[in-house]
Protein backbone atom coordinates (compact mmCIF):
# COMPACT_ATOMS: atom_id res chain seq x y z
CA UNK A 1 0.00 0.00 0.00
CA UNK A 2 1.42 3.86 -1.14
CA UNK A 3 1.39 5.93 2.07
CA UNK A 4 -0.93 8.92 2.75
CA UNK A 5 1.53 11.79 0.54
CA UNK A 6 2.24 9.12 -2.31
CA UNK A 7 -1.26 8.07 -2.56
CA UNK A 8 -2.48 11.91 -2.27
CA UNK A 9 -0.05 13.01 -4.80
CA UNK A 10 -0.84 10.47 -7.56
CA UNK A 11 -4.43 11.01 -7.14
CA UNK A 12 -4.00 14.19 -7.78
CA UNK A 13 -1.91 13.77 -10.94
CA UNK A 14 -4.43 11.13 -12.29
CA UNK A 15 -7.34 13.46 -11.68
CA UNK A 16 -5.74 16.44 -13.68
CA UNK A 17 -4.53 14.12 -16.64
CA UNK A 18 -8.09 12.73 -16.49
CA UNK A 19 -10.51 15.74 -16.27
CA UNK A 20 -7.97 18.44 -18.16
CA UNK A 21 -9.44 17.76 -21.74
CA UNK A 22 -12.86 17.57 -20.76
CA UNK A 23 -12.04 21.59 -19.11
CA UNK A 24 -9.98 22.48 -21.77
CA UNK A 25 -13.01 21.47 -24.50
CA UNK A 26 -15.44 23.32 -21.90
CA UNK A 27 -13.78 26.49 -21.34
CA UNK A 28 -13.18 26.31 -25.49
CA UNK A 29 -16.77 25.74 -26.08
CA UNK A 30 -17.80 29.04 -23.56
CA UNK A 31 -15.03 31.43 -25.41
CA UNK A 32 -13.07 31.83 -21.83
CA UNK A 33 -9.52 32.61 -23.54
CA UNK A 34 -6.77 35.06 -22.17
CA UNK A 35 -6.43 38.34 -22.96
CA UNK A 36 -3.15 39.35 -23.69
CA UNK A 37 -1.61 42.83 -21.99
CA UNK A 38 -0.77 44.78 -25.38
CA UNK A 39 2.87 46.16 -23.98
CA UNK A 40 3.80 42.57 -23.45
CA UNK A 41 6.32 40.75 -25.93
CA UNK A 42 4.92 40.49 -29.31
CA UNK A 43 4.90 36.64 -29.49
CA UNK A 44 2.65 36.26 -27.03
CA UNK A 45 -0.22 37.76 -28.70
CA UNK A 46 -0.52 34.54 -30.33
CA UNK A 47 -1.60 32.81 -26.91
CA UNK A 48 -4.97 35.33 -27.01
CA UNK A 49 -7.75 32.97 -27.34
CA UNK A 50 -6.11 30.05 -24.85
CA UNK A 51 -8.37 28.91 -22.50
CA UNK A 52 -8.00 30.39 -19.26
CA UNK A 53 -9.24 29.30 -15.41
CA UNK A 54 -7.40 26.03 -15.68
CA UNK A 55 -6.81 26.85 -12.32
CA UNK A 56 -10.47 24.85 -11.49
CA UNK A 57 -8.64 21.53 -12.36
CA UNK A 58 -5.56 22.51 -9.86
CA UNK A 59 -7.82 23.41 -7.07
CA UNK A 60 -10.12 20.30 -7.34
CA UNK A 61 -6.93 17.97 -8.19
CA UNK A 62 -5.82 19.64 -4.74
CA UNK A 63 -8.88 19.10 -2.50
CA UNK A 64 -10.07 15.83 -3.77
CA UNK A 65 -7.00 13.68 -2.38
CA UNK A 66 -6.16 15.76 0.60
CA UNK A 67 -9.71 14.98 1.62
CA UNK A 68 -9.69 11.54 0.80
CA UNK A 69 -6.20 10.74 2.07
CA UNK A 70 -5.23 13.10 4.94
CA UNK A 71 -6.96 13.13 8.69
CA UNK A 72 -9.81 15.31 8.16
CA UNK A 73 -10.12 15.39 11.84
CA UNK A 74 -6.91 17.69 11.41
CA UNK A 75 -7.32 21.62 12.08
CA UNK A 76 -4.15 22.54 9.99
CA UNK A 77 -5.87 20.77 7.14
CA UNK A 78 -8.25 22.95 6.70
CA UNK A 79 -7.26 26.48 7.54
CA UNK A 80 -4.66 25.04 4.76
CA UNK A 81 -7.20 23.92 2.66
CA UNK A 82 -9.86 27.06 3.08
CA UNK A 83 -7.09 29.47 2.38
CA UNK A 84 -6.14 27.55 -0.79
CA UNK A 85 -10.09 27.93 -1.64
CA UNK A 86 -11.10 31.80 -0.83
CA UNK A 87 -7.92 32.67 -2.77
CA UNK A 88 -9.28 30.83 -5.58
CA UNK A 89 -12.35 32.40 -5.13
CA UNK A 90 -10.86 35.90 -5.41
CA UNK A 91 -8.82 34.99 -8.45
CA UNK A 92 -12.10 33.72 -10.33
CA UNK A 93 -13.67 36.52 -9.56
CA UNK A 94 -10.35 38.19 -11.54
CA UNK A 95 -10.78 36.03 -14.01
CA UNK A 96 -14.00 36.47 -15.22
CA UNK A 97 -14.31 40.08 -14.86
CA UNK A 98 -11.09 39.94 -17.54
CA UNK A 99 -13.28 36.95 -19.91
CA UNK A 100 -16.59 39.12 -19.15
CA UNK A 101 -14.27 42.54 -20.58
CA UNK A 102 -12.22 41.07 -23.34
CA UNK A 103 -9.54 42.67 -21.77
CA UNK A 104 -6.83 41.64 -19.72
CA UNK A 105 -7.54 43.90 -15.88
CA UNK A 106 -10.34 42.17 -14.00
CA UNK A 107 -10.45 42.97 -9.76
CA UNK A 108 -7.71 46.47 -9.33
CA UNK A 109 -4.73 45.92 -7.79
CA UNK A 110 -5.97 47.73 -4.80
CA UNK A 111 -9.22 45.40 -4.39
CA UNK A 112 -7.14 42.14 -5.05
CA UNK A 113 -4.75 43.44 -2.53
CA UNK A 114 -7.94 44.22 0.59
CA UNK A 115 -9.42 40.49 -0.37
CA UNK A 116 -5.88 38.27 0.26
CA UNK A 117 -5.26 40.89 3.23
CA UNK A 118 -8.40 39.58 5.21
CA UNK A 119 -7.55 35.68 3.90
CA UNK A 120 -4.10 36.40 5.36
CA UNK A 121 -5.14 38.05 8.62
CA UNK A 122 -7.86 34.58 8.80
CA UNK A 123 -4.64 32.54 8.36
CA UNK A 124 -2.77 34.53 11.51
CA UNK A 125 -5.95 34.43 13.56
CA UNK A 126 -6.71 31.12 13.42
CA UNK A 127 -2.67 30.41 13.59
CA UNK A 128 -3.48 32.07 17.47
CA UNK A 129 -6.22 30.47 18.75
CA UNK A 130 -7.35 27.92 16.30
CA UNK A 131 -4.44 25.45 16.45
CA UNK A 132 -4.03 25.78 20.40
CA UNK A 133 -1.91 22.82 20.59
CA UNK A 134 0.93 24.69 17.96
CA UNK A 135 3.69 25.24 20.57
CA UNK A 136 5.40 28.99 20.36
CA UNK A 137 2.70 30.30 18.31
CA UNK A 138 3.82 33.74 17.81
CA UNK A 139 7.66 32.72 17.74
CA UNK A 140 9.66 33.33 14.14
CA UNK A 141 13.04 31.60 13.60
CA UNK A 142 15.06 32.07 11.34
CA UNK A 143 17.05 29.75 9.06
CA UNK A 144 21.48 29.18 10.31
CA UNK A 145 20.55 30.58 12.81
CA UNK A 146 18.57 28.23 14.89
CA UNK A 147 19.49 29.93 17.96
CA UNK A 148 17.74 33.64 16.98
CA UNK A 149 13.98 33.71 17.47
CA UNK A 150 11.80 36.77 17.40
CA UNK A 151 8.52 37.23 19.55
CA UNK A 152 6.16 38.95 17.70
CA UNK A 153 3.25 38.61 20.30
CA UNK A 154 -0.21 39.92 18.62
CA UNK A 155 1.59 41.41 15.38
CA UNK A 156 1.65 38.21 14.09
CA UNK A 157 -1.07 38.28 12.99
CA UNK A 158 0.09 40.70 10.65
CA UNK A 159 3.11 39.01 10.24
CA UNK A 160 1.53 35.84 8.77
CA UNK A 161 -1.03 38.21 7.13
CA UNK A 162 2.15 39.37 4.83
CA UNK A 163 3.75 36.05 4.42
CA UNK A 164 0.30 34.52 2.43
CA UNK A 165 -0.13 37.83 0.79
CA UNK A 166 3.56 38.58 -0.49
CA UNK A 167 2.96 34.55 -1.41
CA UNK A 168 0.22 34.70 -3.23
CA UNK A 169 0.92 37.85 -5.05
CA UNK A 170 4.66 36.44 -6.12
CA UNK A 171 3.16 33.47 -7.80
CA UNK A 172 1.37 35.27 -9.90
CA UNK A 173 3.19 37.03 -10.78
CA UNK A 174 5.51 34.85 -11.67
CA UNK A 175 2.52 33.55 -14.20
CA UNK A 176 3.84 34.78 -17.21
CA UNK A 177 5.20 31.86 -19.50
CA UNK A 178 3.68 28.38 -20.48
CA UNK A 179 4.69 26.37 -17.42
CA UNK A 180 7.15 28.54 -15.60
CA UNK A 181 4.64 28.95 -12.12
CA UNK A 182 3.51 25.50 -11.89
CA UNK A 183 6.67 24.29 -12.82
CA UNK A 184 8.57 26.23 -9.57
CA UNK A 185 5.06 25.56 -7.73
CA UNK A 186 6.51 21.87 -7.84
CA UNK A 187 9.60 22.39 -6.32
CA UNK A 188 8.76 24.94 -3.86
CA UNK A 189 5.31 22.15 -2.72
CA UNK A 190 7.40 19.04 -2.90
CA UNK A 191 10.05 21.01 -0.33
CA UNK A 192 7.35 22.03 1.79
CA UNK A 193 6.50 18.51 2.02
CA UNK A 194 9.44 17.28 3.28
CA UNK A 195 9.52 20.04 6.41
CA UNK A 196 5.85 19.96 6.95
CA UNK A 197 6.79 15.77 7.73
CA UNK A 198 9.83 16.96 9.79
CA UNK A 199 7.87 19.74 11.94
CA UNK A 200 5.35 16.94 12.27
CA UNK A 201 7.71 14.54 14.07
CA UNK A 202 8.71 15.71 17.01
CA UNK A 203 12.01 13.26 17.44
CA UNK A 204 13.38 14.60 13.52
CA UNK A 205 12.37 18.38 14.40
CA UNK A 206 14.50 18.01 17.70
CA UNK A 207 17.63 16.31 15.98
CA UNK A 208 17.37 19.05 13.10
CA UNK A 209 16.94 21.92 15.87
CA UNK A 210 13.46 23.36 13.76
CA UNK A 211 10.09 23.92 15.38
CA UNK A 212 8.57 20.79 16.08
CA UNK A 213 4.43 21.33 15.41
CA UNK A 214 2.55 18.21 16.82
CA UNK A 215 -0.07 17.24 14.08
CA UNK A 216 1.43 19.37 11.36
CA UNK A 217 3.00 15.94 9.83
CA UNK A 218 -0.60 16.23 7.92
CA UNK A 219 0.37 18.83 5.91
CA UNK A 220 2.73 16.85 4.21
CA UNK A 221 -0.31 15.48 2.34
CA UNK A 222 -1.91 18.62 1.25
CA UNK A 223 1.62 19.39 -0.10
CA UNK A 224 1.55 16.13 -1.65
CA UNK A 225 -1.49 16.86 -3.30
CA UNK A 226 0.06 20.05 -4.94
CA UNK A 227 2.47 18.26 -5.87
CA UNK A 228 0.62 16.01 -8.13
CA UNK A 229 -1.85 18.50 -9.38
CA UNK A 230 1.01 20.75 -10.35
CA UNK A 231 2.42 17.49 -12.08
CA UNK A 232 -0.81 16.89 -13.87
CA UNK A 233 -1.62 20.54 -14.36
CA UNK A 234 2.02 20.90 -16.63
CA UNK A 235 0.91 17.92 -18.84
CA UNK A 236 -1.11 20.48 -20.43
CA UNK A 237 0.22 23.95 -19.61
CA UNK A 238 3.81 23.07 -20.91
CA UNK A 239 4.95 24.80 -24.12
CA UNK A 240 2.91 25.73 -25.96
CA UNK A 241 0.21 25.86 -23.35
CA UNK A 242 -3.30 24.56 -24.36
CA UNK A 243 -4.91 26.37 -20.83
CA UNK A 244 -3.64 29.09 -18.64
CA UNK A 245 -4.07 28.22 -14.57
CA UNK A 246 -5.01 32.33 -14.73
CA UNK A 247 -5.08 34.49 -11.18
CA UNK A 248 -8.15 30.87 -10.31
CA UNK A 249 -4.30 28.91 -10.14
CA UNK A 250 -1.91 31.48 -9.31
CA UNK A 251 -3.10 32.85 -6.26
CA UNK A 252 -4.55 29.82 -4.69
CA UNK A 253 -1.14 28.27 -5.33
CA UNK A 254 0.52 30.91 -3.65
CA UNK A 255 -1.80 31.14 -0.69
CA UNK A 256 -1.51 27.65 -0.63
CA UNK A 257 2.27 27.55 0.21
CA UNK A 258 2.45 30.97 2.52
CA UNK A 259 -0.27 29.38 4.72
CA UNK A 260 1.53 26.30 5.15
CA UNK A 261 4.75 28.05 5.62
CA UNK A 262 3.05 29.73 8.53
CA UNK A 263 1.82 26.84 9.68
CA UNK A 264 4.95 24.77 10.32
CA UNK A 265 6.34 27.93 11.52
CA UNK A 266 8.97 28.39 8.38
CA UNK A 267 7.51 31.41 7.52
CA UNK A 268 11.26 33.07 6.85
CA UNK A 269 12.48 29.66 4.81
CA UNK A 270 9.83 30.48 1.94
CA UNK A 271 11.78 33.12 0.95
CA UNK A 272 14.42 30.57 0.37
CA UNK A 273 11.93 27.73 -0.51
CA UNK A 274 10.34 29.76 -3.26
CA UNK A 275 12.80 32.03 -4.32
CA UNK A 276 12.24 32.05 -7.76
CA UNK A 277 8.78 33.57 -7.13
CA UNK A 278 10.67 36.26 -5.27
CA UNK A 279 13.39 36.95 -7.38
CA UNK A 280 10.29 37.86 -9.79
CA UNK A 281 8.48 40.47 -7.53
CA UNK A 282 11.22 41.94 -6.62
CA UNK A 283 12.57 42.80 -10.29
CA UNK A 284 8.57 44.38 -10.48
CA UNK A 285 9.00 46.50 -7.45
CA UNK A 286 12.59 47.85 -8.43
CA UNK A 287 11.46 48.62 -11.91
CA UNK A 288 8.29 50.46 -10.67
CA UNK A 289 10.31 52.22 -7.98
CA UNK A 290 13.31 53.19 -10.38
CA UNK A 291 10.26 54.51 -13.10
CA UNK A 292 8.63 56.29 -10.81
CA UNK A 293 11.96 57.92 -8.98
CA UNK A 294 13.66 58.54 -12.10
CA UNK A 295 11.73 57.89 -15.02
CA UNK A 296 14.00 55.25 -16.08
CA UNK A 297 13.74 51.29 -16.07
CA UNK A 298 16.54 48.72 -14.48
CA UNK A 299 14.77 45.87 -16.58
CA UNK A 300 13.79 45.86 -20.26
CA UNK A 301 10.29 44.59 -19.41
CA UNK A 302 9.10 43.24 -15.70
CA UNK A 303 8.58 40.48 -14.20
CA UNK A 304 12.50 39.84 -15.02
CA UNK A 305 11.16 36.41 -16.89
CA UNK A 306 9.98 39.11 -19.50
CA UNK A 307 13.32 40.59 -19.71
CA UNK A 308 15.34 37.54 -21.02
CA UNK A 309 12.46 36.93 -23.45
CA UNK A 310 13.23 40.35 -24.85
CA UNK A 311 17.15 40.14 -24.16
CA UNK A 312 16.77 36.81 -27.39
CA UNK A 313 15.89 34.04 -24.98
CA UNK A 314 13.92 31.60 -26.73
CA UNK A 315 10.37 31.16 -23.88
CA UNK A 316 11.85 27.15 -23.70
CA UNK A 317 15.17 28.44 -22.75
CA UNK A 318 13.81 31.11 -20.15
CA UNK A 319 11.43 28.58 -18.63
CA UNK A 320 13.75 25.31 -18.02
CA UNK A 321 16.46 27.42 -16.67
CA UNK A 322 14.27 29.26 -14.34
CA UNK A 323 12.87 26.10 -12.85
CA UNK A 324 16.78 25.03 -13.13
CA UNK A 325 17.13 28.41 -10.48
CA UNK A 326 13.89 27.05 -9.00
CA UNK A 327 15.55 23.84 -7.60
CA UNK A 328 18.74 25.60 -6.72
CA UNK A 329 16.92 27.82 -4.05
CA UNK A 330 14.79 24.63 -2.63
CA UNK A 331 18.39 22.52 -2.25
CA UNK A 332 19.79 25.52 -0.35
CA UNK A 333 16.12 25.81 2.07
CA UNK A 334 17.09 21.87 2.48
CA UNK A 335 20.68 22.98 3.60
CA UNK A 336 19.22 25.20 6.28
CA UNK A 337 18.01 22.09 7.98
CA UNK A 338 21.64 20.94 9.12
CA UNK A 339 23.88 24.62 8.73
CA UNK A 340 23.72 27.03 11.35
Amino acid sequence: MCTSDLCAALTALVLSILLGPVLIRWLRSRQIGQAIREEGPKAHQAKAGTPTMGGVLINLAIVVPTVLFADVENRYVWVALGATLLAMLIGAGDDWRKVARKHNRGLSGRQKLLLLSVVGLAVGAASLWLLDRRPDPTGVSIPFLKTVHLELGIFYILFAAVVVLGSSNAVNLTDGLDGLAIGATLVASATFAILAYIAGNAKVASYLLVPSVPGAGELAVFCAAIVGASLGFLWFNAHPAEVFMGDTGSLALGAALGTVAVLIKQEVLLVLVGGLFVVEAVSVILQVSSFKLTGKRIFRMAPIHHHFELAGWAESKVITRFWIVAILFALVALSTLKLR
